[in-house]
Protein backbone atom coordinates (compact mmCIF):
# COMPACT_ATOMS: atom_id res chain seq x y z
CA UNK A 1 0.00 0.00 0.00
CA UNK A 2 1.08 3.61 -0.55
CA UNK A 3 -0.98 6.16 0.75
CA UNK A 4 -3.62 4.34 0.60
CA UNK A 5 -2.89 2.18 -3.04
CA UNK A 6 -2.73 -0.95 -3.78
CA UNK A 7 0.62 -1.08 -6.52
CA UNK A 8 -0.83 -3.03 -9.97
CA UNK A 9 1.96 -5.57 -11.29
CA UNK A 10 4.01 -4.43 -13.66
CA UNK A 11 2.72 -6.38 -16.91
CA UNK A 12 -0.91 -5.03 -16.03
CA UNK A 13 0.42 -1.10 -16.55
CA UNK A 14 1.82 -2.43 -19.91
CA UNK A 15 0.55 -0.82 -22.86
CA UNK A 16 -1.50 -3.37 -25.21
CA UNK A 17 1.71 -2.52 -27.82
CA UNK A 18 4.35 -3.93 -24.92
CA UNK A 19 1.54 -6.74 -23.99
CA UNK A 20 1.76 -7.99 -28.13
CA UNK A 21 5.55 -7.65 -27.79
CA UNK A 22 5.81 -9.56 -25.17
CA UNK A 23 4.20 -12.12 -26.52
CA UNK A 24 5.50 -12.43 -29.51
CA UNK A 25 9.23 -12.24 -28.12
CA UNK A 26 7.88 -15.45 -25.83
CA UNK A 27 6.68 -17.72 -28.72
CA UNK A 28 9.01 -16.52 -30.74
CA UNK A 29 11.51 -17.68 -27.87
CA UNK A 30 9.17 -20.94 -27.61
CA UNK A 31 10.27 -21.67 -31.10
CA UNK A 32 13.31 -20.56 -30.95
CA UNK A 33 13.95 -23.40 -28.26
CA UNK A 34 12.08 -25.88 -29.59
CA UNK A 35 14.07 -25.88 -33.11
CA UNK A 36 17.53 -26.21 -31.25
CA UNK A 37 16.36 -29.23 -28.86
CA UNK A 38 15.09 -31.02 -32.19
CA UNK A 39 17.98 -29.53 -34.18
CA UNK A 40 15.42 -28.22 -36.71
CA UNK A 41 16.91 -26.71 -39.81
CA UNK A 42 15.29 -24.31 -41.74
CA UNK A 43 16.39 -24.43 -45.10
CA UNK A 44 15.68 -28.58 -44.52
CA UNK A 45 12.34 -27.56 -42.93
CA UNK A 46 11.24 -25.97 -46.04
CA UNK A 47 12.38 -28.21 -48.45
CA UNK A 48 10.61 -31.08 -46.24
CA UNK A 49 7.57 -29.06 -46.29
CA UNK A 50 7.76 -28.82 -50.58
CA UNK A 51 8.03 -32.43 -50.34
CA UNK A 52 5.06 -32.82 -48.00
CA UNK A 53 2.75 -30.43 -49.92
CA UNK A 54 4.04 -32.31 -52.99
CA UNK A 55 3.00 -35.79 -51.48
CA UNK A 56 -0.90 -34.30 -51.09
CA UNK A 57 -1.23 -34.16 -54.34
CA UNK A 58 -3.10 -37.04 -56.04
CA UNK A 59 -1.98 -40.09 -57.15
CA UNK A 60 -3.78 -43.20 -59.00
CA UNK A 61 -6.15 -43.91 -56.10
CA UNK A 62 -8.37 -42.05 -53.18
CA UNK A 63 -6.12 -42.55 -50.25
CA UNK A 64 -7.14 -43.43 -46.91
CA UNK A 65 -5.49 -40.45 -44.25
CA UNK A 66 -3.32 -43.16 -42.74
CA UNK A 67 -1.82 -43.68 -46.15
CA UNK A 68 -1.41 -40.26 -46.97
CA UNK A 69 0.42 -39.56 -43.53
CA UNK A 70 2.93 -42.33 -44.16
CA UNK A 71 3.69 -41.03 -47.73
CA UNK A 72 3.84 -37.78 -46.48
CA UNK A 73 6.44 -38.50 -43.16
CA UNK A 74 8.85 -40.09 -45.34
CA UNK A 75 8.34 -37.85 -48.24
CA UNK A 76 9.11 -34.84 -45.51
CA UNK A 77 11.78 -36.88 -44.22
CA UNK A 78 13.80 -37.09 -47.36
CA UNK A 79 12.68 -33.07 -48.63
CA UNK A 80 14.48 -32.60 -44.76
CA UNK A 81 17.35 -34.36 -45.80
CA UNK A 82 17.63 -32.65 -49.20
CA UNK A 83 17.32 -29.58 -47.65
CA UNK A 84 19.85 -29.78 -44.91
CA UNK A 85 22.74 -31.53 -47.36
CA UNK A 86 21.81 -28.87 -49.71
CA UNK A 87 22.28 -25.55 -47.35
CA UNK A 88 25.48 -27.11 -46.18
CA UNK A 89 27.04 -27.78 -49.92
CA UNK A 90 25.55 -23.79 -50.48
CA UNK A 91 27.16 -22.50 -47.27
CA UNK A 92 30.49 -24.35 -48.13
CA UNK A 93 30.83 -23.87 -51.72
CA UNK A 94 28.98 -20.06 -52.00
CA UNK A 95 27.97 -18.51 -49.21
CA UNK A 96 31.48 -17.96 -47.11
CA UNK A 97 32.97 -15.92 -50.08
CA UNK A 98 29.54 -13.77 -49.66
CA UNK A 99 30.40 -10.36 -47.48
CA UNK A 100 26.66 -10.45 -46.13
CA UNK A 101 27.00 -13.62 -44.87
CA UNK A 102 26.30 -14.41 -42.53
CA UNK A 103 23.28 -12.40 -41.69
CA UNK A 104 22.53 -10.34 -38.82
CA UNK A 105 21.58 -12.24 -35.06
CA UNK A 106 17.83 -10.27 -35.76
CA UNK A 107 17.24 -11.92 -38.92
CA UNK A 108 18.53 -14.97 -38.21
CA UNK A 109 16.07 -15.28 -35.36
CA UNK A 110 13.37 -13.94 -37.54
CA UNK A 111 14.21 -16.72 -39.69
CA UNK A 112 13.79 -19.37 -37.13
CA UNK A 113 10.49 -18.11 -35.59
CA UNK A 114 9.04 -17.53 -39.34
CA UNK A 115 9.74 -20.22 -41.59
CA UNK A 116 8.20 -23.19 -38.98
CA UNK A 117 4.92 -21.12 -38.65
CA UNK A 118 4.80 -20.20 -42.43
CA UNK A 119 5.17 -23.82 -43.17
CA UNK A 120 2.99 -24.92 -40.82
CA UNK A 121 0.10 -22.62 -42.22
CA UNK A 122 0.97 -23.54 -46.01
CA UNK A 123 0.86 -27.39 -45.01
CA UNK A 124 -2.47 -26.53 -43.48
CA UNK A 125 -3.52 -25.02 -46.57
CA UNK A 126 -2.68 -27.56 -48.80
CA UNK A 127 -4.23 -30.23 -46.92
CA UNK A 128 -7.44 -28.45 -47.67
CA UNK A 129 -7.01 -29.07 -51.32
CA UNK A 130 -6.05 -32.25 -50.78
CA UNK A 131 -9.27 -33.63 -49.55
CA UNK A 132 -10.70 -31.59 -52.35
CA UNK A 133 -8.44 -33.74 -54.30
CA UNK A 134 -9.29 -36.87 -52.57
CA UNK A 135 -12.81 -36.05 -52.90
CA UNK A 136 -12.87 -35.65 -56.88
CA UNK A 137 -10.76 -39.24 -57.02
CA UNK A 138 -13.84 -40.82 -55.06
CA UNK A 139 -16.71 -39.20 -57.04
CA UNK A 140 -14.25 -40.92 -59.96
CA UNK A 141 -14.38 -44.44 -58.30
CA UNK A 142 -17.64 -44.58 -56.47
CA UNK A 143 -15.86 -44.62 -52.60
CA UNK A 144 -16.60 -43.09 -49.55
CA UNK A 145 -14.79 -39.01 -49.78
CA UNK A 146 -12.70 -38.05 -46.90
CA UNK A 147 -13.37 -35.34 -44.72
CA UNK A 148 -11.08 -32.20 -43.58
CA UNK A 149 -11.44 -33.02 -39.93
CA UNK A 150 -10.63 -36.74 -40.62
CA UNK A 151 -8.08 -36.06 -42.92
CA UNK A 152 -6.41 -34.08 -40.31
CA UNK A 153 -4.82 -37.00 -38.49
CA UNK A 154 -2.63 -37.52 -41.90
CA UNK A 155 0.12 -34.16 -40.55
CA UNK A 156 0.21 -35.62 -37.09
CA UNK A 157 0.94 -39.07 -38.25
CA UNK A 158 3.47 -37.31 -40.90
CA UNK A 159 4.98 -35.33 -38.18
CA UNK A 160 5.74 -38.44 -36.01
CA UNK A 161 7.09 -40.53 -39.01
CA UNK A 162 9.38 -37.99 -40.34
CA UNK A 163 10.65 -37.61 -36.88
CA UNK A 164 11.43 -41.03 -36.47
CA UNK A 165 13.24 -41.38 -39.88
CA UNK A 166 15.41 -37.90 -39.71
CA UNK A 167 16.28 -39.40 -35.86
CA UNK A 168 17.58 -42.84 -37.38
CA UNK A 169 19.56 -41.07 -39.69
CA UNK A 170 21.18 -38.73 -37.51
CA UNK A 171 21.83 -41.81 -35.15
CA UNK A 172 23.50 -43.17 -38.38
CA UNK A 173 25.60 -40.06 -38.91
CA UNK A 174 26.72 -39.80 -35.43
CA UNK A 175 27.70 -43.51 -35.23
CA UNK A 176 29.47 -42.79 -38.57
CA UNK A 177 31.56 -39.09 -36.98
CA UNK A 178 32.01 -41.53 -33.82
CA UNK A 179 34.12 -44.44 -35.74
CA UNK A 180 35.72 -41.56 -38.11
CA UNK A 181 36.92 -40.07 -35.41
CA UNK A 182 38.26 -43.36 -33.94
CA UNK A 183 39.94 -43.99 -37.26
CA UNK A 184 41.92 -40.59 -37.43
CA UNK A 185 43.26 -40.81 -33.49
CA UNK A 186 44.16 -44.20 -33.47
CA UNK A 187 44.93 -45.12 -37.02
CA UNK A 188 46.31 -41.67 -37.69
CA UNK A 189 43.86 -42.10 -40.65
CA UNK A 190 43.78 -38.13 -42.20
CA UNK A 191 40.56 -36.68 -41.26
CA UNK A 192 39.06 -37.12 -45.11
CA UNK A 193 39.94 -39.97 -45.57
CA UNK A 194 38.74 -41.46 -42.49
CA UNK A 195 35.63 -40.12 -42.68
CA UNK A 196 35.25 -41.67 -45.83
CA UNK A 197 36.23 -44.81 -45.03
CA UNK A 198 33.45 -44.70 -42.12
CA UNK A 199 31.00 -44.03 -44.81
CA UNK A 200 31.72 -47.05 -46.27
CA UNK A 201 31.95 -48.93 -43.51
CA UNK A 202 28.61 -47.78 -42.37
CA UNK A 203 27.22 -48.90 -45.54
CA UNK A 204 28.62 -52.44 -45.55
CA UNK A 205 27.20 -52.86 -42.13
CA UNK A 206 23.81 -51.21 -43.30
CA UNK A 207 23.38 -53.57 -46.37
CA UNK A 208 24.56 -56.68 -44.09
CA UNK A 209 21.75 -55.99 -41.54
CA UNK A 210 19.28 -55.05 -43.85
CA UNK A 211 19.65 -58.01 -46.68
CA UNK A 212 20.83 -60.67 -44.41
CA UNK A 213 18.86 -60.21 -40.96
CA UNK A 214 16.02 -57.83 -42.29
CA UNK A 215 14.80 -59.40 -45.46
CA UNK A 216 15.47 -62.37 -45.15
CA UNK A 217 14.45 -62.88 -41.31
CA UNK A 218 11.23 -61.22 -42.65
CA UNK A 219 10.99 -63.67 -45.44
CA UNK A 220 11.61 -66.24 -43.24
CA UNK A 221 8.89 -65.46 -40.79
CA UNK A 222 6.36 -65.00 -43.08
CA UNK A 223 7.24 -67.92 -44.79
CA UNK A 224 6.35 -69.45 -41.71
CA UNK A 225 3.30 -67.51 -41.00
CA UNK A 226 1.46 -68.02 -43.88
CA UNK A 227 2.40 -71.64 -44.37
CA UNK A 228 0.33 -72.03 -41.20
CA UNK A 229 -2.41 -70.65 -42.85
CA UNK A 230 -1.96 -72.54 -46.03
CA UNK A 231 -3.58 -75.19 -43.81
CA UNK A 232 -6.94 -73.31 -43.29
CA UNK A 233 -9.92 -73.98 -44.79
CA UNK A 234 -12.04 -71.14 -45.92
CA UNK A 235 -15.58 -71.24 -44.10
CA UNK A 236 -18.09 -72.93 -46.96
CA UNK A 237 -15.02 -75.13 -49.00
CA UNK A 238 -16.00 -78.86 -48.60
CA UNK A 239 -14.00 -81.95 -50.32
CA UNK A 240 -15.48 -82.19 -53.87
CA UNK A 241 -16.86 -86.02 -54.17
CA UNK A 242 -17.69 -85.05 -58.34
CA UNK A 243 -14.58 -87.29 -59.99
CA UNK A 244 -14.07 -84.37 -62.27
CA UNK A 245 -12.42 -82.32 -59.67
CA UNK A 246 -9.30 -82.47 -57.98
CA UNK A 247 -9.07 -83.26 -54.29
CA UNK A 248 -12.03 -86.15 -54.48
CA UNK A 249 -11.60 -89.19 -53.52
CA UNK A 250 -11.15 -90.40 -57.25
CA UNK A 251 -7.75 -87.71 -57.35
CA UNK A 252 -4.68 -88.53 -56.41
CA UNK A 253 -4.21 -85.00 -55.59
CA UNK A 254 -4.96 -85.58 -51.70
CA UNK A 255 -7.73 -82.74 -50.16
CA UNK A 256 -5.54 -81.92 -47.39
CA UNK A 257 -2.59 -81.18 -49.67
CA UNK A 258 -3.87 -79.11 -51.92
CA UNK A 259 -3.63 -75.63 -49.62
CA UNK A 260 -6.01 -73.01 -48.72
CA UNK A 261 -6.41 -71.36 -51.58
CA UNK A 262 -6.21 -74.78 -54.18
CA UNK A 263 -8.86 -75.92 -51.96
CA UNK A 264 -11.45 -72.91 -52.41
CA UNK A 265 -10.65 -73.54 -56.34
CA UNK A 266 -11.63 -77.07 -56.23
CA UNK A 267 -14.71 -76.93 -53.75
CA UNK A 268 -16.32 -73.75 -56.10
CA UNK A 269 -17.17 -73.94 -59.56
CA UNK A 270 -20.77 -73.69 -60.96
CA UNK A 271 -22.62 -77.49 -61.33
CA UNK A 272 -23.70 -78.63 -64.83
CA UNK A 273 -27.22 -77.74 -64.16
CA UNK A 274 -26.43 -74.42 -62.66
CA UNK A 275 -25.12 -73.90 -66.40
CA UNK A 276 -27.69 -75.21 -68.60
CA UNK A 277 -30.17 -72.45 -66.45
CA UNK A 278 -28.03 -69.91 -67.33
CA UNK A 279 -27.15 -70.79 -71.03
CA UNK A 280 -30.38 -72.37 -71.62
CA UNK A 281 -29.00 -75.77 -73.00
CA UNK A 282 -27.52 -79.08 -71.68
CA UNK A 283 -24.43 -78.49 -70.40
CA UNK A 284 -21.08 -80.52 -68.92
CA UNK A 285 -19.52 -80.70 -65.50
CA UNK A 286 -16.14 -78.74 -65.69
CA UNK A 287 -13.35 -79.92 -64.55
CA UNK A 288 -10.75 -78.03 -62.13
CA UNK A 289 -7.43 -79.60 -61.73
CA UNK A 290 -5.07 -78.55 -59.10
CA UNK A 291 -2.11 -78.93 -57.09
CA UNK A 292 -0.61 -78.14 -54.17
CA UNK A 293 3.60 -77.68 -52.82
CA UNK A 294 2.26 -80.59 -50.43
CA UNK A 295 0.97 -82.20 -53.16
CA UNK A 296 3.46 -83.98 -54.34
CA UNK A 297 7.43 -84.51 -53.55
CA UNK A 298 9.17 -81.41 -55.23
CA UNK A 299 8.17 -79.38 -58.81
CA UNK A 300 8.80 -82.29 -60.91
CA UNK A 301 7.26 -84.63 -59.35
CA UNK A 302 3.92 -81.92 -59.43
CA UNK A 303 3.81 -81.65 -62.35
CA UNK A 304 3.56 -85.28 -63.43
CA UNK A 305 0.61 -85.27 -60.35
CA UNK A 306 -0.75 -82.47 -62.73
CA UNK A 307 -1.03 -84.20 -66.31
CA UNK A 308 -1.55 -87.00 -64.17
CA UNK A 309 -5.42 -85.66 -63.35
CA UNK A 310 -5.35 -84.30 -66.26
CA UNK A 311 -5.91 -87.59 -67.48
CA UNK A 312 -7.58 -88.83 -65.00
CA UNK A 313 -10.05 -86.26 -65.63
CA UNK A 314 -10.43 -86.48 -69.17
CA UNK A 315 -9.65 -82.87 -69.71
CA UNK A 316 -7.76 -83.34 -73.00
CA UNK A 317 -11.60 -84.69 -74.70
CA UNK A 318 -13.12 -81.02 -73.34
CA UNK A 319 -13.21 -78.06 -75.61
CA UNK A 320 -10.92 -75.57 -73.87
CA UNK A 321 -8.60 -76.28 -71.57
CA UNK A 322 -7.33 -73.02 -69.67
CA UNK A 323 -3.53 -73.53 -67.73
CA UNK A 324 -3.74 -70.88 -65.33
CA UNK A 325 -0.31 -69.88 -63.76
CA UNK A 326 -1.19 -68.42 -59.68
CA UNK A 327 -0.11 -65.61 -57.61
CA UNK A 328 1.87 -66.05 -54.69
CA UNK A 329 -0.67 -68.11 -52.71
CA UNK A 330 -1.76 -70.02 -55.48
CA UNK A 331 -4.94 -68.05 -55.91
CA UNK A 332 -6.95 -67.94 -59.36
CA UNK A 333 -9.54 -65.68 -59.29
CA UNK A 334 -12.96 -66.89 -58.91
CA UNK A 335 -15.06 -64.73 -61.50
CA UNK A 336 -12.06 -65.68 -64.29
CA UNK A 337 -12.61 -69.76 -63.67
CA UNK A 338 -16.90 -68.53 -63.90
CA UNK A 339 -15.98 -67.07 -66.95
CA UNK A 340 -13.94 -69.43 -68.48
CA UNK A 341 -16.97 -71.98 -67.27
CA UNK A 342 -20.01 -70.02 -68.61
CA UNK A 343 -18.46 -69.14 -72.03
CA UNK A 344 -17.59 -72.93 -72.47
CA UNK A 345 -20.98 -74.42 -71.07
CA UNK A 346 -18.70 -76.54 -68.74
CA UNK A 347 -17.10 -78.06 -71.56
CA UNK A 348 -13.73 -76.70 -69.91
CA UNK A 349 -10.79 -77.96 -68.33
CA UNK A 350 -8.97 -75.53 -65.59
CA UNK A 351 -5.38 -76.12 -64.36
CA UNK A 352 -2.94 -74.45 -61.87
CA UNK A 353 -0.78 -75.30 -58.86
CA UNK A 354 0.56 -73.23 -56.34
CA UNK A 355 4.48 -72.23 -56.04
CA UNK A 356 4.95 -70.89 -52.73
CA UNK A 357 3.17 -70.01 -49.16
CA UNK A 358 3.79 -66.44 -49.87
CA UNK A 359 1.13 -63.93 -50.91
CA UNK A 360 1.28 -62.06 -54.18
CA UNK A 361 2.93 -58.39 -52.97
CA UNK A 362 5.89 -60.78 -51.05
CA UNK A 363 6.38 -62.78 -54.19
CA UNK A 364 6.50 -60.00 -56.13
CA UNK A 365 9.28 -58.31 -54.12
CA UNK A 366 10.94 -62.16 -52.87
CA UNK A 367 10.45 -64.52 -55.60
CA UNK A 368 9.78 -63.16 -59.47
CA UNK A 369 12.13 -65.65 -61.04
CA UNK A 370 10.81 -68.33 -58.77
CA UNK A 371 6.98 -67.44 -59.85
CA UNK A 372 8.63 -67.10 -63.80
CA UNK A 373 9.82 -70.80 -63.64
CA UNK A 374 6.60 -72.21 -61.99
CA UNK A 375 4.36 -70.67 -64.75
CA UNK A 376 7.10 -72.06 -67.47
CA UNK A 377 7.33 -75.33 -65.82
CA UNK A 378 3.59 -75.93 -65.65
CA UNK A 379 2.85 -74.37 -68.94
CA UNK A 380 5.34 -76.96 -70.88
CA UNK A 381 4.47 -80.28 -69.05
CA UNK A 382 0.79 -79.37 -70.01
CA UNK A 383 1.43 -78.72 -73.43
CA UNK A 384 4.23 -81.73 -73.59
CA UNK A 385 1.13 -83.93 -72.68
CA UNK A 386 -1.57 -82.27 -74.72
CA UNK A 387 0.70 -82.46 -77.85
CA UNK A 388 0.57 -86.51 -77.62
CA UNK A 389 -2.86 -86.28 -78.67
CA UNK A 390 -4.00 -86.74 -82.02
CA UNK A 391 -4.73 -82.66 -83.09
CA UNK A 392 -8.20 -83.18 -84.69
CA UNK A 393 -9.23 -84.56 -80.94
CA UNK A 394 -7.27 -82.26 -78.61
CA UNK A 395 -8.82 -79.33 -76.84
CA UNK A 396 -8.16 -75.35 -77.42
CA UNK A 397 -5.16 -74.73 -75.07
CA UNK A 398 -5.10 -71.17 -73.67
CA UNK A 399 -3.20 -69.31 -71.02
CA UNK A 400 -4.77 -67.01 -68.66
CA UNK A 401 -2.59 -65.02 -66.06
CA UNK A 402 -3.90 -62.34 -63.72
CA UNK A 403 -1.58 -59.77 -61.90
CA UNK A 404 1.70 -61.99 -60.95
CA UNK A 405 0.12 -64.63 -62.29
CA UNK A 406 0.85 -62.91 -66.10
CA UNK A 407 4.46 -63.30 -65.03
CA UNK A 408 4.72 -66.76 -64.01
CA UNK A 409 2.56 -66.81 -67.61
CA UNK A 410 5.46 -64.70 -69.31
CA UNK A 411 7.80 -67.40 -68.16
CA UNK A 412 6.96 -69.84 -70.39
CA UNK A 413 7.49 -67.51 -73.87
CA UNK A 414 10.74 -66.10 -75.28
CA UNK A 415 8.66 -63.74 -77.66
CA UNK A 416 5.66 -63.41 -79.23
CA UNK A 417 6.49 -66.01 -81.71
CA UNK A 418 7.19 -68.79 -79.13
CA UNK A 419 3.45 -67.61 -77.88
CA UNK A 420 1.66 -68.29 -81.09
CA UNK A 421 4.04 -71.47 -82.17
CA UNK A 422 2.71 -72.62 -78.69
CA UNK A 423 -0.60 -72.20 -77.46
CA UNK A 424 -4.10 -70.87 -78.73
CA UNK A 425 -4.43 -67.62 -77.65
CA UNK A 426 -3.39 -65.87 -74.33
CA UNK A 427 -5.41 -63.07 -71.37
CA UNK A 428 -3.22 -61.76 -69.44
CA UNK A 429 -4.49 -59.03 -66.80
CA UNK A 430 -3.28 -56.51 -64.41
CA UNK A 431 0.66 -56.98 -65.55
CA UNK A 432 2.83 -55.97 -63.46
CA UNK A 433 5.07 -53.11 -64.61
CA UNK A 434 8.15 -55.32 -64.69
CA UNK A 435 7.05 -57.77 -66.73
CA UNK A 436 9.88 -58.20 -69.61
CA UNK A 437 7.42 -59.51 -72.31
CA UNK A 438 4.98 -56.83 -71.85
CA UNK A 439 7.86 -54.08 -71.31
CA UNK A 440 9.17 -54.91 -74.55
CA UNK A 441 6.22 -54.59 -76.39
CA UNK A 442 5.31 -51.30 -74.80
CA UNK A 443 8.60 -49.75 -75.52
CA UNK A 444 8.33 -50.62 -78.83
CA UNK A 445 5.03 -49.37 -79.10
CA UNK A 446 3.74 -48.05 -82.95
CA UNK A 447 4.91 -44.23 -82.85
CA UNK A 448 2.41 -41.87 -81.58
CA UNK A 449 0.81 -45.20 -79.70
CA UNK A 450 0.36 -44.05 -75.61
CA UNK A 451 1.86 -46.17 -72.97
CA UNK A 452 -1.37 -46.26 -71.12
CA UNK A 453 -3.11 -48.02 -73.64
CA UNK A 454 -0.24 -49.16 -76.55
CA UNK A 455 -0.58 -50.09 -80.06
CA UNK A 456 1.65 -52.79 -80.80
CA UNK A 457 2.29 -53.59 -84.66
CA UNK A 458 -1.08 -51.93 -85.49
CA UNK A 459 -3.10 -54.82 -83.23
CA UNK A 460 -1.97 -57.67 -85.79
CA UNK A 461 -1.00 -59.70 -82.94
CA UNK A 462 -0.84 -58.39 -79.76
CA UNK A 463 -3.46 -55.82 -77.94
CA UNK A 464 -3.58 -53.82 -74.99
CA UNK A 465 -7.18 -52.26 -73.79
CA UNK A 466 -8.37 -50.80 -70.54
CA UNK A 467 -11.87 -51.67 -70.15
CA UNK A 468 -14.56 -53.74 -72.69
CA UNK A 469 -14.92 -50.77 -75.31
CA UNK A 470 -10.79 -50.44 -75.61
CA UNK A 471 -10.86 -53.97 -76.64
CA UNK A 472 -13.32 -53.54 -79.23
CA UNK A 473 -11.78 -50.31 -80.20
CA UNK A 474 -9.75 -51.79 -82.93
CA UNK A 475 -11.20 -52.28 -85.96
CA UNK A 476 -8.46 -53.97 -88.45
CA UNK A 477 -7.46 -57.79 -88.86
CA UNK A 478 -6.65 -59.31 -85.43
CA UNK A 479 -5.03 -62.82 -86.12
CA UNK A 480 -4.77 -66.18 -84.18
CA UNK A 481 -3.63 -67.01 -82.02
CA UNK A 482 -4.37 -63.77 -80.07
CA UNK A 483 -2.89 -62.14 -76.93
CA UNK A 484 -4.67 -59.55 -75.21
CA UNK A 485 -3.35 -57.78 -72.01
CA UNK A 486 -6.10 -55.80 -70.03
CA UNK A 487 -5.12 -53.24 -67.77
CA UNK A 488 -6.49 -50.13 -66.32
CA UNK A 489 -4.96 -46.31 -66.11
CA UNK A 490 -4.98 -46.62 -62.36
CA UNK A 491 -4.05 -49.83 -61.71
CA UNK A 492 -0.85 -48.88 -59.46
CA UNK A 493 0.64 -52.82 -60.16
CA UNK A 494 1.07 -51.54 -63.89
CA UNK A 495 2.43 -48.79 -63.33
CA UNK A 496 4.82 -48.95 -60.30
CA UNK A 497 8.38 -48.76 -60.92
CA UNK A 498 11.48 -47.71 -59.27
CA UNK A 499 12.04 -45.50 -61.76
CA UNK A 500 9.50 -42.90 -60.43
CA UNK A 501 12.05 -42.71 -58.31
CA UNK A 502 14.21 -40.58 -60.99
CA UNK A 503 12.12 -40.21 -64.19
CA UNK A 504 8.61 -38.88 -65.32
CA UNK A 505 7.11 -41.75 -67.42
CA UNK A 506 5.59 -41.43 -70.89
CA UNK A 507 2.29 -42.36 -68.93
CA UNK A 508 2.00 -39.23 -66.75
CA UNK A 509 2.94 -37.00 -69.92
CA UNK A 510 -0.01 -38.29 -71.43
CA UNK A 511 -3.30 -36.59 -71.23
CA UNK A 512 -5.63 -38.14 -68.60
CA UNK A 513 -8.35 -40.13 -69.48
CA UNK A 514 -10.63 -42.37 -68.38
CA UNK A 515 -10.81 -42.72 -64.28
CA UNK A 516 -7.03 -40.97 -63.80
CA UNK A 517 -7.55 -37.73 -62.47
CA UNK A 518 -5.64 -34.84 -64.88
CA UNK A 519 -4.62 -33.35 -61.54
CA UNK A 520 -1.85 -35.98 -61.19
CA UNK A 521 1.91 -34.74 -61.51
CA UNK A 522 4.97 -36.21 -61.37
CA UNK A 523 6.96 -35.29 -58.34
CA UNK A 524 10.94 -36.87 -58.07
CA UNK A 525 10.44 -39.19 -55.02
CA UNK A 526 7.29 -38.46 -54.35
CA UNK A 527 5.12 -39.99 -56.77
CA UNK A 528 7.13 -43.25 -55.83
CA UNK A 529 6.26 -43.56 -52.83
CA UNK A 530 2.84 -42.29 -53.54
CA UNK A 531 1.92 -45.49 -55.99
CA UNK A 532 3.77 -47.64 -54.02
CA UNK A 533 0.86 -46.43 -50.84
CA UNK A 534 -1.87 -47.15 -54.11
CA UNK A 535 -0.50 -50.81 -54.05
CA UNK A 536 -2.00 -51.17 -50.37
CA UNK A 537 -5.29 -50.08 -51.98
CA UNK A 538 -4.98 -51.47 -55.28
CA UNK A 539 -8.03 -54.33 -54.65
CA UNK A 540 -9.98 -52.07 -52.25
CA UNK A 541 -11.77 -49.99 -55.27
CA UNK A 542 -14.53 -50.96 -57.00
CA UNK A 543 -14.68 -53.24 -60.16
CA UNK A 544 -13.23 -51.24 -63.05
CA UNK A 545 -10.51 -49.50 -61.31
CA UNK A 546 -7.29 -49.87 -59.67
CA UNK A 547 -6.65 -53.78 -59.77
CA UNK A 548 -10.14 -54.90 -59.52
CA UNK A 549 -11.31 -55.90 -63.21
CA UNK A 550 -14.34 -57.85 -62.67
CA UNK A 551 -16.22 -59.18 -65.31
CA UNK A 552 -14.09 -57.24 -67.86
CA UNK A 553 -12.11 -60.66 -68.29
CA UNK A 554 -15.25 -61.55 -69.89
CA UNK A 555 -15.05 -59.42 -72.70
CA UNK A 556 -11.41 -60.05 -73.07
CA UNK A 557 -11.96 -64.11 -72.95
CA UNK A 558 -14.60 -63.67 -75.51
CA UNK A 559 -12.35 -61.57 -77.62
CA UNK A 560 -9.52 -63.97 -77.13
CA UNK A 561 -11.10 -67.42 -77.67
CA UNK A 562 -13.65 -66.23 -80.14
CA UNK A 563 -16.36 -68.51 -79.52
CA UNK A 564 -18.59 -70.01 -82.47
CA UNK A 565 -21.45 -68.46 -83.07
CA UNK A 566 -21.31 -66.04 -80.02
CA UNK A 567 -23.32 -62.97 -79.68
CA UNK A 568 -22.91 -59.35 -78.08
CA UNK A 569 -26.14 -61.21 -76.39
CA UNK A 570 -24.67 -63.91 -75.13
CA UNK A 571 -21.93 -62.03 -73.29
CA UNK A 572 -24.52 -59.80 -71.45
CA UNK A 573 -26.33 -63.12 -70.59
CA UNK A 574 -23.40 -64.59 -69.08
CA UNK A 575 -22.28 -60.94 -67.11
CA UNK A 576 -25.55 -61.02 -65.42
CA UNK A 577 -25.02 -64.52 -64.25
CA UNK A 578 -21.69 -63.91 -63.23
CA UNK A 579 -23.05 -60.54 -61.45
CA UNK A 580 -25.52 -63.29 -60.19
CA UNK A 581 -22.79 -65.02 -58.50
CA UNK A 582 -20.57 -62.39 -57.20
CA UNK A 583 -19.98 -62.91 -53.54
CA UNK A 584 -19.12 -66.70 -53.84
CA UNK A 585 -17.67 -69.24 -56.10
CA UNK A 586 -20.51 -72.20 -54.92
CA UNK A 587 -18.81 -74.10 -52.88
CA UNK A 588 -20.24 -78.03 -54.14
CA UNK A 589 -19.71 -81.23 -54.15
Amino acid sequence: MVDGEQLTPAVSRRSPRAAVRHSSMWFGSAVTRVMRVLRIDPPGLVVGTVFYIWSLTPSLLPRHWAFQGLIGGIAGAIGYAVGAVSAVAVQRLVLTRAAWWPPPVRVRRALRIGVPVICVAVSLVALYFAVDWQDQLAELMGTESPTYLGYLRAPVLSVLIAIAVVGVFRILRDVGGWLARKLNRVFRIPRRAATALSLVVMLVVIYTLIDGVAVRGSYAAMNAIFSASNDTTRDGAEQPTLPEKSGSTASAARWETLGFEGRNFVSGGIRAAQLAEYNGKPAKEPIRVYAGLESADGPDAQMRLVVDELERTGAFDRKVLVVIPTTGTGWVNPTAAQTFELVANGDSALVAAQYSYLPSWVSFLADREKAAEAGRRLIDAVRARWSTKPPGHRPKLYVYGESLGTQAGEGAFDDLNAIRSTVDGVLWVGPPNSNPLWRALVDRRDPGSPEAEPTYANGLVVRFANDAEGIARNPDPWLSPRVLYVQHRTDPVVWWSPELLYRKPAWLSEPAAGDRTPAMRWYPIVTFWQVSADLGNAAGVPDGHGHNYGTVILDGWVAVTQPDGWTAADTERVRGALEDLRGHDGPEK
